[in-house]
């Protein structure tokens, strides 16, 4: 199993964690300390020599942080863990704070208002993350002060720094070679006037080189540090343990192999202007260019976008992932269809399915932790079943089923909500709603330039007309064979990138009603440019592509609260399920697909 159901931090550690932490502070005369959830590369999911946050509060979940303060210790979540934190931190110890909604600096005012120094290690937060908070204190007497990691100090059995294997990413699967990447990234710099770009974004570095390492758990990435110059000449810091020949012989001459400890001497040593992107940088590496004089100019990460806007190849190869993914997920379901209310757990729903996904043969890894919330766990739109945490699927439970496959192929992400014997009708108007918000995003067509801000109320629409809504975003970007969670594109509120084509975002609205149940469907969808339709306006519009094909459980839906267009849509998906992955479909599950994938009446 990929999947572990161990508890990896529990409430009752915290308490005493803390106070150690605290100690430390008054050590260095702080009057607060900031532990988040990240590492010097800003990715999403760290190794568990980076994971301060859950070894401090308990928290385990992707996103949030911890400000320390003598008498008070906030963990801050967004709206996807505030039920998830109360369950996993001791709160007579840590408080929860609703972020973003909450501010850090206006929190902060709040609980030191005589002022006081406030620590953070420099290699964990970007110039964007600091001068943010830093100019919601200009009004205060608070400073915030890099310094070293206490959390380390105190750490005593903190696992070492992850040393996985770097690999060669095939060429035909990536569509254009890494000397090509790095003369096409080097000749904007040039024109930018840029002598060099530093890199820290772990994706980025793989996806430039054609290279996936194993440094962090399900997202097929090495760590490092990468600088490339504009004569596209790259240096590239990584422990040397973690090549062999055959990756050396892939990266060739114009890539330096240094090891990280030159790193700091490296960008000491650079001259003309340097780009640093200022949302993934650490803070560290400003301070050193700075320190040295070296000149440096805020710039997105060069990688970020190419990377986003998938090559005809990527998408090529990420279509045969889903549909090999996806004919897996139905021989799970048809399994799933059989089983009686009351006689499998959740964790059994996570081991069949990551079952399903080995039988293919070409599973890497999942993409992250299986998501099989039942009942009231549903409605954590994380959660994460361990054996303390395990449930028994009741007669009238709703099962959240969130997973994915790391693929040489691609990564895949998709989600179903499954009736557990008779489901109430609440469930099923609610289900019904945040299908129809699905589907809308799914038919959307939309002049060029927009973004995912711009598209995410089509999600939301049906659930707002009866005052419900998710506290989530719409969609993500999603790699191929990268990270499951991909900027710069979202459909979200913050989503500010306009859309190309070749982006693939997720298409995930929900709903989830606390301690009872939750809801979500999910796809990913391939943005493409759209075809003229008779009798329009000549104009250059974007559309989605569906990628995903599992069918969806017409059990849940109220079919009068369908418009036509909304079953037709419906239909001709479930038609796509039978012609694309029909003959995928093993002679056991024929039964259940063909009865899944037939058109739904009115």
């Amino acid at each position: 199993m990929f999947q572990s159901f161990d508890d990896t931090a529990r409430p009752d550690q915290g308490p005493p964690r803390l106070a150690q932490l605290r100690v430390a502070m008054a050590d260095h005369a702080l009057a607060g300390f900031l532990v988040p959830r990240a590492d010097a590369h800003q990715g999403e999911y760290v190794a568990p020599h980076d994971d301060r946050l859950a070894w401090l509060t308990g928290f385990t979940g992707s996103a949030g942080f911890c400000a320390v303060l003598p008498a008070i210790a906030g963990v801050f979540v967004d709206g996807r863990y505030r039920a998830q934190v109360r369950v996993q931190i001791d709160t007579d110890h840590f408080t929860p704070v609703d972020w973003p909604d909450t501010k850090l600096a206006l929190w902060l005012k709040e609980h030191l208002p005589d002022g006081g120094t406030v620590g953070f290690d420099p290699w964990l937060y970007t110039p964007a993350q600091i001068g943010a908070v830093e100019a919601d204190l200009t009004d205060s007497a608070i400073v915030l002060k890099p310094v070293e990691n206490l959390v380390d100090r105190i750490w005593p059995d903190q696992p070492s720094p992850p040393q996985g294997a770097v690999r060669v990413y095939p060429q035909d699967l990536a569509g254009e070679t890494q000397g090509d990447k790095r003369r096409r990234l080097a000749a904007t710099l040039r024109t930018a006037g840029h002598a060099a770009a530093v890199i820290t974004l772990p994706d980025s570095i793989a996806w430039l080189l054609n290279i996936r390492g194993s440094d962090i758990p399900r997202n097929p990435v090495p760590h490092g540090f990468a600088v490339l110059h504009d004569d596209a000449h790259l240096s590239l810091y990584i422990d040397p343990q973690k090549l062999n020949d055959s990756l050396r012989d892939h990266l060739g001459d114009e890539v330096t192999l240094r090891p990280p400890s030159a790193f700091i001497a490296g960008l000491r040593s650079l001259t003309g202007r340097v780009r640093l992107d200022k949302d993934s940088v650490p803070v560290r590496v400003v301070q050193e260019l700075d320190e040295a004089a070296v000149p440096h100019v805020w710039g997105d990460d060069p990688c970020v976008l190419p990377k986003a806007t998938k090559t005809r190849a990527e998408i090529t190869a990420t279509q045969e992932a889903h549909l090999r993914d996806g004919a897996a997920l139905c021989e799970f379901l048809a399994w799933f269809h059989t089983q009686a209310p009351g006689t499998i757990t959740e964790i059994d729903v996570v081991t069949r399915l990551e079952e399903a996904r080995r039988a293919t043969g070409e599973l890497l890894d999942i993409s992250f932790d299986t998501i099989a919330g039942s009942g009231p766990h549903g409605a954590l739109a994380h959660y994460r079943v361990t054996h303390t945490t395990n449930r028994v699927l009741q007669d009238g439970d709703l099962l959240v089923l969130d997973g994915g496959g790391q693929y040489l192929d691609g990564t895949t992400d998709i989600t179903r909500t499954l009736p557990v014997g008779r489901v109430g009708e609440d469930e099923r108007a609610a289900f019904t709603r945040v299908l129809q918000g699905m589907i809308a995003m799914s038919r959307a067509r939309w002049p060029r330039g927009l973004a995912g801000r711009d598209l995410d109320a089509l999600a939301r629409y049906p659930l707002w007309l009866a005052d419900q809504d998710y506290a989530h975003g719409t969609g993500h970007g999603v790699g191929v064979h990268l990270c499951v969670h991909e900027g710069p594109q979202r459909l979200a509120r913050t989503g500010t990138v306009p859309l190309q084509p070749g982006m693939i975002l997720s298409n995930e609205p929900g709903y989830y009603r606390e301690g009872a149940f939750g809801i979500r469907i999910e796809n990913l969808l391939v943005v493409r440019e759209a075809t003229a339709l008779p009798g329009g306006d000549a104009g250059d519009k974007l559309c989605f592509e569906t990628l995903s094909f599992v069918p969806i459980d017409t059990r849940l839906i109220v079919a009068d609260m369908l418009s036509a267009p909304e079953r037709d849509w419906l239909n001709s998906y479930h038609a796509a399920c039978r012609d694309k992955i029909g003959s995928r479909i093993s002679a056991p599950a024929r039964l259940w697909f063909d009865q899944a994938t037939a058109p739904l009446q009115h």
